[in-house]
């Protein structure tokens, strides 16, 4: 059965993984089982946090332009693999909860179960860098107490998010929500739907 809180410890495992490098072009080394749950989510949040680290770097003022170019539109693909692994990861669920009726009544959920995850595992990565802001030895104490009362913020942050999440969990399971889900479409990467890249083609 899917645990909110050890889909958590799979990200800080993610987070922690990637800090052993801390560089953006490591190759992903997976430790879970492939086509697991477990490994799609590992996955989708070492997405998350190597385009973490891009976007700090494209905001370097003295970043060469052509430079900046590259790293947009590896920014741009990596989004697109992002939304992808989310829509990968609500068809797990789409597929665990076929096996649910919704009662007559059940509600609707503003975004999908995986969305949610999704949001979780940016907050990991929220967590983990605003800790390292309040711990830096060569920052003010004032900038340490100020990142220090923001990690605390996103902490309860944390708990308020685990425990809706299992919260919408036990509806779907209970039949009081529905497990529905739309694809994001997007179309900037799509050449037959972006209007400057089906131009070139006429």
């Amino acid at each position: 059965m899917f645990s909110v809180h050890k889909a958590f410890e799979i990200f800080d495992q993610s987070i922690a993984d990637y800090h052993i490098k801390n560089d953006v072009d490591t190759s992903i080394q997976n430790p879970h089982k492939a086509g697991s749950l477990e490994a799609l989510l590992y996955h989708k949040n070492w997405i998350d946090t190597v385009q973490w680290h891009l976007e700090d770097i494209i905001r370097d003022p003295k970043i060469d332009p052509v430079g900046a170019l590259a790293i947009k539109r590896r920014i741009d693909s990596s989004n697109q693999e992002r939304t992808d692994m989310v829509e990968q990861i609500d068809d797990f669920f789409l597929a665990d909860f076929k096996r649910i009726t919704p009662k007559a009544d059940a509600r609707l959920n503003t975004e999908s179960l995986a969305w949610a995850i999704d949001r979780l595992s940016i907050l990991a990565l929220k967590i983990y860098h605003m800790r390292e802001e309040a711990e830096r030895k060569d920052a003010s104490a004032e900038h340490q107490n100020k990142c220090a009362f923001k990690l605390n913020i996103l902490l309860e942050q944390k708990q308020d998010m685990l425990t809706s999440i299992a919260q919408l969990i036990e509806d779907i399971e209970a039949g009081n929500r529905v497990m529905k889900v739309y694809r994001q479409m997007k179309m900037y990467n799509d050449p037959s739907l972006n209007p400057v890249l089906y131009a070139q083609k006429k």
